[in-house]
């Protein structure tokens, strides 16, 4: 069984006197919006990943730079944790509060600041969500490229803190390579300014070690993010497959044809069922694997490439491809894929998503590994992931009123990240390490690595107030999990191989 988070194995967070606290922040900022009562906050004390739940000592709802310093310079001298949180969308229990911190909400930040379409940039405070921005951009016909599946809820500066991508990030990035400059408040309260408007910066590289961070080193106070024009033109070919092998083969043969497409995705069967009913694409059925390659660009650049795509689908073994035939059509296959989280919750009570990476190479050893662990631990996995980077998310289905099976499907997703270690991959690709994937830090990271995490935390927050207890794991809780270091390369299941 997975051990679950506990603050005992990461050391004993302070006593807090509440009173005190909440006096000082009352008295030094009356006008700041303060929620202290049981019933109020409840409704924070779990994010997306709902499986976990805290409640926090106090939520405090800011407006105001101002206040946002002056609560961390407060915070900073009552020793008292902060968790930062935007808006709550996150996949690995990042934003999940303490019963002994402080909750820092920033999601009134919500104000987009400047749109330059000459810089072809945009200045956002952190609350804006990502959809807003290439909405405010349209005017201009540009965008903003990364796309998380939560895209119309969640925030820029929960994706900077996690480091989101989306179903575009095989041609356009992740978040990281969408940025520009972050301003930021040190746990003292202290502005910072990493990055900048121009292309490089001087010194360190701090943007890129920040972004990704998870709230253990700042909180974001402004991002600035590239723009980009909108193409030409996209189509959309879809291509069902009779196994999961051949379009794991498929993945492979586009990109080694040095065709990369804007959005390579890939869903199984029971993902592409549930997200039928649920949405209607027109998906095939009774298909056991789907591939949906998107192509944008110049227009003739465009057909020609659809063309070669179809090719090689067929080469691979694709028993129907299908070119979207209008942009009706196409925004409905995205549909699909989009929805595949909600789509695959109508199949059970509750589900677990998990978020691992591998090389694109052991995509169907991968895929089989996970069917077997299913089997062993009998519960069901949808499987829906950004095939052409080879970053995974394995839904697993259960209930969580059934004795045993919540336990049982947290031990299945850290076998399936274990196994994407072990194939040369990593426990997470947008979705960050958070509360949920702790476990398998110890597993993916020597005790060297997981010191220099360690001291890299310290030379931004000596006390340790930001977030304690998520992304890095002390290396006597990885001795508590009984968790070793794995060297990648070695499958956990020799029959693999052959794969």
């Amino acid at each position: 069984m997975t051990i679950l988070y506990d603050e005992r194995l990461d050391g004993a967070l302070p006593e807090v006197d509440r009173q005190a606290l909440i006096h000082a922040l009352r008295s030094q900022l009356p006008d700041l919006e303060l929620l202290d009562r049981q019933e109020q906050l409840k409704p924070y004390e779990c994010d997306g990943l709902s499986a976990y739940r805290s409640t926090p000592l106090l939520v405090a709802l800011p407006r105001r730079l101002e206040q946002v310093q002056q609560i961390l310079k407060i915070c900073h001298q009552q020793r008292v944790p902060v968790v930062a949180r935007g808006a709550g969308t996150g996949l690995s229990g990042g934003a999940l509060p303490l019963e002994k911190g402080l909750l820092l909400v920033m999601a009134r930040f919500k104000d987009i600041l400047e749109i330059d379409p000459a810089a072809r940039c945009a200045r956002l405070q952190p609350g804006v969500r990502n959809l807003a921005i290439s909405q405010a951009a349209a005017p201009y016909e540009l965008y903003y490229a990364p796309d998380p599946s939560s895209q119309i809820a969640c925030s820029i500066g929960g994706n900077v803190a996690e480091n989101a991508g989306g179903v575009h990030c095989l041609k356009y990035g992740l978040t990281v390579h969408n940025l520009l400059q972050v301003r930021m408040l040190t746990v003292e309260g202290q502005p910072l300014t990493l990055g900048s408007e121009a292309l490089d910066s001087p010194g360190f590289d701090l943007l890129a070690l920040f972004t990704g961070s998870e709230g253990l080193l700042g909180v974001i106070t402004e991002v600035t993010v590239k723009l980009l024009p909108k193409p030409q033109i996209a189509k959309v070919l879809l291509a069902a497959f009779d196994s999961v092998e051949n379009a794991g083969h498929a993945v492979a043969a586009i990109i080694a044809a040095g065709i990369i497409p804007g959005g390579l995705e890939m869903m199984d069967n029971l993902a592409i069922r549930a997200a039928e009913d649920f949405i209607h694409a027109g998906y095939p059925v009774d298909a056991q694997a789907m591939l949906l390659c998107e192509l944008d660009g110049v227009e003739a650049d465009v057909h020609d490439d659809c063309e070669r795509v179809r090719q090689l689908l067929q080469q691979a073994g694709a028993s129907e491809v299908r070119l979207a035939r209008d942009e009706a059509e196409r925004a409905r296959f995205w549909a699909g894929r989009k929805n595949a989280f909600p789509a695959v919750g109508r199949l059970s009570p509750d589900y677990y998503c998990m978020d691992g990476t591998i090389p694109r190479r052991q995509l169907p050893a991968v895929l089989h590994g996970i069917a077997r662990l299913a089997a062993e631990h009998q519960l069901r996995v949808a499987n829906v992931f950004h095939a052409g980077d080879g970053n995974m998310h394995p839904l697993i289905l259960f209930d969580a009123n059934q004795s045993g099976e919540l336990e049982r499907a947290e031990t299945l997703g850290g076998k399936i990240l274990e196994l994407c270690v072990a194939v040369g991959g990593t426990i997470t690709g947008e979705h960050g390490v958070g509360r949920e994937k702790i476990n398998q830090m110890c597993v993916q990271f020597s005790g060297d690595e997981l010191s220099l995490f360690h001291g890299i935390k310290r030379a931004f927050d000596p006390l340790g107030l930001l977030n304690p207890g998520k992304n890095i794991p002390t290396l006597h809780r990885c001795a508590e999990a009984g968790a070793m270091h794995i060297h990648h390369g070695q499958l956990p299941f020799p029959e693999l191989e052959r794969f």
